[in-house]
């Protein structure tokens, strides 16, 4: 009875030595690699893939083998360094000489970094450049500065500015992205696990799937990225009027040239006015002849009729 009664005691720390030894257990298998839990997934995938599937195994695996890892797995949320603005202007400018004041754009460009997307320009009958257009694209930190500078170069007729707030766009895309890729490194994992032709199948048609989400995600973000870093301004340039080809310079009225030159346009004007009154007369006397010479003889008939009967 006292043998008994001392092992009773002795077996209290042995229970609590294994409680905290499975304890550790545990936590060392919940902290493992997540290789370890991808390689498992696999093995799941290809054992459904023979019963349920390599469509339903492929679900089942990714949906439960990410789970457990879904907090772990998850993207960090991105946020830009500045927000993200597109920027955009138009201006029209009048200069005296075109191609001179195409030079001055050149200049501001190569100040700001920007460059000519697209350009079109028409002559006169001289070949002279009469007007050209211009598609610019600036740095967008420096899109203020070349739209002032823009503005000097000749007289301004009309310039608007416009920007849009982008930044919940950028931000969005890029944590697609990179849930994309994520998914997509699971999926290829699974696949290099495969073993049988059936899951074969089904995982490809789900990694093209999900690679081709991926490119039109890449696409969107190259377009943010080029309209957030690159502001895009339309110019045209136009020639400022001449005033000499517009106003007739005031002539000398006096001498004797001058009263020929004023009876000759005298007698133009009468000859004109003469005959457009003869113009406008002439349709009716034409008719009037017409019709008088026969009732003209008709009536001289009838009177020299007359005339023979009277004894």
């Amino acid at each position: 009875m006292t043998r008994r009664h001392r092992s009773a005691p002795a077996a209290l720390p042995t229970a609590l030595l294994l409680a905290l030894l499975l304890g550790l257990t545990a936590c060392s298998g919940g902290g493992s690699d997540e290789a370890s839990s991808t390689a498992d997934t696999a093995g799941t995938a290809d054992a459904a893939a023979d019963t349920v599937g390599p469509e339903s195994a492929l679900s089942s695996a990714v949906e439960g083998g990410a789970g457990g890892t879904a907090a772990r797995a998850r993207p960090a949320a991105v946020e830009p360094a500045a927000p993200a603005i597109i920027s955009t202007g138009s201006l029209e400018v009048r200069a005296d000489d075109v191609a001179a004041a195409r030079d001055e754009v050149q200049d501001v460009l190569d100040q700001t970094g920007g460059t000519v997307a697209e350009e079109r320009s028409t002559s006169d009958e001289d070949g002279a450049v009469e007007s050209t257009r211009l598609v610019l694209r600036v740095p967008s930190e420096d899109f203020a500065v070349a739209m002032e500078a823009l503005e000097g170069i000749g007289v301004t007729e009309d310039s608007r500015r416009a920007s849009e707030d982008v930044t919940t766009q950028v931000v969005d895309n890029e944590v697609r992205v990179r849930a994309q890729r994520a998914s997509i490194a699971r999926i290829e994992a699974l696949l290099a696990r495969a073993e049988t032709i059936g899951a074969v199948i089904g995982i490809e048609g789900q990694l093209t799937r999900r690679q081709a989400d991926l490119d039109s995600l890449l696409a969107q973000q190259a377009y943010l990225t080029d309209q957030t870093s690159l502001s895009t301004i339309t110019l045209r340039l136009t020639r400022t009027p001449d005033p000499a080809a517009t106003q007739r310079p005031e002539e000398d009225r006096s001498g004797f040239l001058a009263g020929l030159a004023a009876g000759w346009d005298g007698l133009s004007s009468v000859a004109v006015g003469a005959a457009t009154a003869l113009g406008a007369v002439l349709p009716f006397a034409v008719v009037a002849l017409l019709l008088g010479v026969p009732l003209a003889l008709l009536v001289r008939s009838l009177r020299a009729g007359r005339t023979a009967r009277t004894p």
